[in-house]
């Protein structure tokens, strides 16, 4: 009975809406209320106020959007007996249509996300055997190392402890390749990677064939291991020492459980954090994705694979058959296979690993077009809506996350649209100028007040905007190709640990000053049409505004593609570790200041600047958190700087044995605790206005930037190196 209450209850709302959103009503009316709903959600922002009244606020938000959907469809799409407005007309409203689908399927998934779970750390009694596989195809030894030794270092029984370096660089099929280069690259790598693991006590595993890349690799490492769980992590994601002790508890609790995924925390900034120079200040673009979205999936027991961080459980991929590889994107496809047979997940939002992120916009562009290309194969070959072993809240998770990646169409559309009326008049959208400020205006600024309900101080006004339109330009052609072809994509590695030695232009950096200087000529023809067509200003000048808003994306997008250049090779990290400095004979009390995967420097004790001279070898001596033991790591010196009563040296990372690359991993990597404060500091939520304004201050000096590395490189100056102030 109370069952037949409730849908009886949701059946009346539905259809009191429907009246309320079809209801016919004049211009003023309509402004009144949207403006009135408008204000309310203001309010209760302002009061910061959660559970029920953020729902409420949503639903006023939603009543909006649905009001705005009905004129849309009812009143101004164009004739269909004039095709030259209708076609182009008819496709803007799809992208529309597709952006309202998303914010629905946004609001199912966040509208109300799992809280943070309280950890379940395990006790170290009856403890699974837990295999580590890092999976490398290409990647830089020394990087390897590191995080090698970060696996090998975690708080775990060692009886339990298996690490393994799964290496698709050092294949029998490339070690016999007919190229002599490649295949003298191939035979070093196998016996330098074989050596570094036998120091570090890793076991080396390389297979003949490179087949079905990454996710054929893995299955490699479950054929020759016995682990009951399985640990993954890439090439350059190190973790914690409390990793395995923060994750293996949540298996005993479920026999059903075979996931558990972590958040990806990166030390360097991606191309548009470090371009624009965000990454201290503003959440990251993925923590959007760890902080809500996964919380979101995680509520409905669709919390997925993401490839890395993460531990599965052996029992559950022997069901399947291991990872899953008909698409390039192994992670997502895998979790999908596993939630239809019935297995959970979960996901703990605690940063307990740290990596490398693209540096270069080129190499962003190719780790998502993979993402894209992969979750459309997906989207192809195990359609989620239709995926009979998912739950249907499962299947609308999935379907969210898969359909996402389409979005450079309806960005594409968006671009182009406003450019239809004012180069050749069509009327691709039949409206007043008062009917958009009532309908369009109201229904955009409601839009952006939901997704910062949503997502709040993990995603600023119009970042998500810019992030879509600086990968659409080159997105497009990929997601196309693969919906033509599915099977034609091929999983290609992102490159690790770049660096960006001198300022210059990207080398996709043209499609996008092209791009501006046709949104600027719409400008003049604004202003023209104006002047010649008055009695179409309204419009005109709706149209115009359209245009000159996307003019801002295209300038900001032009600082994005401008490389500041960076002779660091990566990101410092703020610690604080008791050390002594030796110089000469003597050890020299100090603290480690910061730290990078390169680096550190140390505050020396006393005036000794005159004692250390730049190319100097020295060591420095700390305990270390796993043993509480001093280790001894050799470094050279870099640069020197006098402080009040204190010496502040610079200085590289010199290891000459395998243990040392275990310092350096207990240096970084050991402390999670760094990683969860970092994240905080930078989250707050700036608000619609002040975002609005410091988004919009924020592409006027980044299209100047972007114009300055233009001029630099077309006078000459772009084949020298730049000073990079800019």
């Amino acid at each position: 009975m109370r069952k037949f209450l409730i849908i009886l209850m949701w059946l009346v709302t539905s259809i009191s809406v429907l009246l309320l959103v079809t209801l016919p009503v004049n211009l003023q009316t309509q402004l009144i209320a949207g403006a009135s709903v408008l204000f309310l959600m203001m309010v209760l922002k302002t009061l910061n106020a959660g559970g029920i009244w953020r729902l409420i606020a949503l639903a006023f938000g939603t009543a909006i959007v649905m009001r705005y959907v009905y004129w849309r469809t009812t009143s101004t799409l164009p004739p269909v007996n004039q095709l030259e407005n209708f076609v182009p007309g008819f496709l803007l409203y799809l992208a529309e249509i597709y952006s309202v689908m998303m914010l629905a399927l946004s609001l199912f998934v966040v509208s109300m996300p799992l809280p943070h779970r309280t950890t379940r750390p395990a006790t170290k009694g009856e403890l699974p055997s837990v295999d580590v596989f890092i999976p490398t195809y290409n990647e830089d030894i020394e990087l390897l190392a590191n995080t090698m030794a970060a696996a090998k270092a975690m708080d775990y029984p060692a009886d339990k402890l298996t690490v393994w370096i799964l290496d698709d660089g050092g294949t029998l099929q490339k070690r016999n390749a007919d190229k002599i280069v490649e295949s003298h690259i191939a035979e070093k790598r196998f016996k330098d990677l074989s050596e570094l693991c036998e120091a570090l006590g890793v076991h080396y595993l390389t297979r003949e064939k490179n087949v079905h890349a990454k996710a054929g690799n893995l299955n490699n490492g479950l054929e020759h291991s016995t682990g009951e769980l399985i640990a993954v992590f890439d090439a350059d994601h190190a973790p914690t020492r409390d990793f395995l002790l923060e994750t293996v508890g949540y298996f005993d609790e479920d026999e059903k459980l075979f996931l558990v995924q972590t958040p990806h925390f990166f030390l360097n900034p991606d191309p548009l954090e470090r371009n624009l120079r965000t990454f201290e200040e503003m959440p990251s673009e993925n923590e959007m994705f760890y902080g809500i979205i996964q919380r979101g999936l995680d509520k409905w027991n669709a919390a997925f694979f993401c490839g890395s961080a993460a531990v599965l459980r052996r029992e559950a991929l022997n069901v399947t058959g291991g990872f899953s590889g008909i698409s390039i994107t192994e992670d997502c496809e895998t979790a999908i296979a596993l939630h239809s047979k019935g297995w959970n997940s979960v996901y703990l939002d605690k940063p307990l690993i740290a990596g490398l992120q693209p540096a270069t916009f080129a190499s962003f562009i190719g780790q998502r077009s993979r993402w894209a290309q992969g979750m459309m194969q997906i989207l192809r070959f195990r359609f989620p809506l239709f995926n009979g072993g998912l739950t249907i809240p499962q299947r609308l998770c999935y379907l969210s996350s898969t359909l996402f990646w389409l979005f450079p169409f309806p960005r594409a559309i968006f671009l182009v649209a406003p450019l239809f009326y004012l180069f050749f008049g069509l009327e691709i959208f039949t409206a007043s100028g008062g009917e958009f400020l009532a309908y369009t205006l109201i229904y955009m600024v409601v839009n952006l007040m939901m997704q910062n309900y949503l997502y709040g101080a993990f995603r600023w006004p119009w970042i998500s905007e810019l992030y879509e339109y600086v990968q659409t330009v080159h997105l497009l052609p990929a997601v196309v190709s693969v919906a033509l072809n599915p099977r034609k994509p091929t999983f290609k590695v992102t490159a690790k640990d770049e660096r960006i030695d001198r300022s210059r232009l990207s080398e996709l950096s043209t499609p996008f000053f092209v791009i501006f200087l046709v949104l600027l000529v719409g400008v003049g023809v604004t202003i023209y049409r104006i002047y010649t067509e008055p009695y179409k200003a309204d419009v005109t000048l709706v149209v115009g505004a359209w245009n000159l808003l996307n003019l801002v994306f295209a300038g900001c997008a032009l600082g994005v593609v401008s490389e500041r250049g960076d002779k660091r090779p990566s990101r410092r990290v703020k610690v604080s570790r008791r050390c002594e400095f030796r110089v000469g004979e003597r050890w020299l009390q100090g603290t480690i200041d910061d730290v990078s995967v390169n680096g550190l420097r140390v505050q020396v004790l006393g005036d000794v600047a005159e004692a250390v001279s730049v190319g100097m070898l020295t060591d420095v001596r700390f305990k270390t958190f796993a043993t509480g033991d001093l280790g001894d790591l050799p470094l050279q010196v870099r640069n020197v700087r006098k402080q009040a009563g204190e010496t502040s040296v610079g200085c590289m990372f010199m290891p000459d044995q395998p243990s040392d690359h275990s310092l350096i991993a207990d240096l970084i990597f050991a402390n999670s605790a760094q990683w969860t404060k970092f994240q905080l500091d930078r989250r707050g939520n700036p608000g619609l206005f002040k975002g609005t304004i410091w988004f919009f201050g924020v592409a006027i000096f980044q299209t100047y930037r972007g114009f300055s590395y233009l001029f630099r490189h077309l006078t000459g100056r772009g084949k020298r190196e730049w000073e990079g102030t800019l």
